[in-house]
């Protein structure tokens, strides 16, 4: 075994060392086990990645694909660094970050419906967890001094939900005669008093507004996600990219307002509201969930259309399961979100698609949005990206988190899909109209994101006359979202929830986006292979999926080493 060999399973041991993280990616060793959420734990966590990035740092290889894997390695580490040693108001961020309920659920939550396993084994491992979260809860007690007051928020309603999970559990339990039934019954009930003590005390702590973490650390951020761009030229970018959003949407307005007949002043905003309800999904009854029949509808047609085009391959076993989200995880996903194949787990590669689905917020499930929703989450948007990633021999391939890879993947689907002819003629512009609305969210995010890290309101102008006069950086951030998407106040303030939480995510959208879009438009513009359109399509989608997870700039590196650039 070669010092670089030894180094990337040291890497792999340091990752999976994490019960969370294990549990998230199909390992088998923490199945049982919560992490540990005490100071000490992390500044142990945080010294050991220090020294594996020093000895990391000292490592090169002439091998393309194992220099690449060694970059990758350094820049999972760097960023896991950067936001253990991030401070807010004089103290980690962890202090002030309460995340106990996710703690105790998330491993949980995938064990209950994302395990192929027998009941009784799953049940074990829950009931495990079980019985360590109310000492988990009382540690992150410990932990959090002042919280943010949003944070807090979040956490209290996701906590308020959580009861509701543990119900089910138990209802399965029951329905397979789970010999510790009343060992586990026991557990919830004592996991749900914890429960109500944490909340009680978050409740009652005294709280920060304001979380901003200033400009040298979003550059430091950038840099580490290799985003080689300032905060100014990213809202530059995208004032340019919702100039050019407005005005195909005022054409389109123009068109849609002749077809339906509509007064000749309608706005975009009564447009949307006209074609929400005029094609809105049919609810059966008082079921909410008979709207996921639509989704299931969308991924059989999806399916179709790319087989008989063969834009895309498709892995031999992989699968989707489409749910409605679980009432603990509604505060954080607005509409819908999916939970990747676990990377590590053998044979099937099963992703979870979450949708949430509210009487407030059914206005986000529609007859012209499902398309665009199951192309971005399923096939050929996250899904297929990560089943395929899951299949990769290199360990971090498989795992690093590239949020402007994956979503600029996504987002360059819903449009490429569209250009393909996937949609139906006569509704074409019904589906862009909606897609170029909802895309618009991707503008909103990069001056949202940038203005909660910086608190700098400027950010906020990315093409849209508004005036930003509040102290409240959410009534800001709200008022932008809103005249930028239409979406209902629900779906606006569960938004905001995940964009203050998530650092530097959510300006990956658009970022990500125009960078995938300038990679396909520089293969295209040489064309080195001299192949037609469809073959360097199909190019372009095959080395970009089977390269694994990993930055765009790193991936353009894979291109120009394979000849196409």
């Amino acid at each position: 075994m070669t010092d670089l060999q030894k180094l990337s399973e040291d890497f792999k041991d340091y990752i999976l060392s994490s019960p969370d993280s294990s549990v998230a990616l199909g390992d088998t060793r923490h199945l049982g086990q919560l992490g540990d959420p005490s100071l000490e734990a992390a500044e142990q966590r945080l010294q050991r990645a220090l020294a594996l990035l020093q000895q990391l740092d000292s490592e090169q290889s002439s091998d393309f694909d194992e220099q690449l894997n060694l970059e990758l390695m350094q820049r999972t580490l760097k960023r896991e660094i950067f936001f253990a040693q991030l401070t807010q108001h004089g103290q980690a961020q962890r202090r002030r970050k309460p995340q106990g309920i996710g703690g105790i659920s998330e491993g949980i939550f995938q064990l209950f419906v994302n395990d192929e396993r027998e009941p009784a084994s799953r049940l074990d491992n829950i009931l495990s967890r079980l019985l360590q979260a109310p000492g988990y809860l009382a540690v992150e007690i410990e932990v959090i001094t002042e919280p943010i007051r949003r944070w807090r928020d979040i956490e209290v309603q996701q906590g308020q939900g959580i009861a509701e999970l543990f119900s089910a559990i138990v209802n399965w339990a029951v329905e397979e005669n789970y010999k510790d039934i009343a060992e586990l019954e026991a557990a919830v009930e004592n996991c749900n008093d914890s429960v109500k003590e944490y909340l009680t005390f978050l409740q009652a702590a005294p709280c920060i507004d304001d979380f901003s973490i200033g400009e040298e650390k979003v550059l430091e951020l950038l840099a580490i996600r290799q985003i080689y761009r300032s905060p100014k030229e990213l809202v530059a970018m995208a004032s340019d990219f919702m100039q050019r959003t407005q005005s195909l949407l005022a054409d389109l307005t123009e068109k849609l307002t002749s077809k339906y007949q509509l007064p000749q002043h309608t706005t975009e905003k009564e447009l949307h509201e006209f074609l929400n309800h005029k094609f809105a999904a049919k609810i059966e009854g008082e079921d909410l969930s008979s709207v996921l029949q639509y989704y299931y509808r969308e991924v059989e047609n999806i399916n179709h259309f790319i087989n008989e085009r063969q834009l895309f391959s498709l892995p031999a076993q992989q699968s989707m399961t489409i749910m409605q989200t679980p009432g603990f995880l509604q505060p954080v996903i607005p509409a819908g979100a999916m939970w990747p194949p676990l990377a590590l787990r053998e044979g099937t590669k099963t992703s979870l698609v979450l949708l949430t689905l509210k009487q407030d917020q059914l206005e986000e499930h529609t007859e012209l949005g499902i398309p665009v929703m199951m192309i971005h989450e399923g096939i050929p948007g996250h899904h297929l990206q990560f089943s395929t990633a899951a299949g990769h021999s290199a360990f971090i391939r498989r795992i690093f988190s590239a949020n402007e890879h994956a979503e600029g993947w996504t987002t360059m689907l819903e449009d490429y899909m569209l250009d393909m002819g996937y949609i139906d003629e006569a509704l074409t512009d019904e589906v862009r109209f909606i897609a170029k609305r909802d895309i618009s969210r991707l503008v909103a995010r990069v001056g949202i994101d940038l203005y909660f890290m910086t608190a700098n309101k400027d950010y906020l102008n990315v093409g849209l006359d508004l005036q930003f006069n509040s102290d409240d950086v959410f009534e800001n951030a709200a008022k932008l979202l809103k005249e930028a998407t239409g979406f209902s106040d629900g779906r606006v303030q569960a938004e905001l929830n995940w964009y203050s939480t998530e650092q530097g995510y959510p300006l990956s959208y658009l970022t990500g986006n125009q960078l995938v879009w300038q990679l396909k438009k520089d293969l295209q513009e040489a064309n080195t292979k001299n192949l037609t359109p469809l073959q360097l399509d199909q190019a372009f989608h095959r080395v970009y999926l089977e390269s694994g997870c990993m930055p765009v700039e790193s991936l353009r590196k894979v291109f120009v080493h394979l000849g196409y650039l």
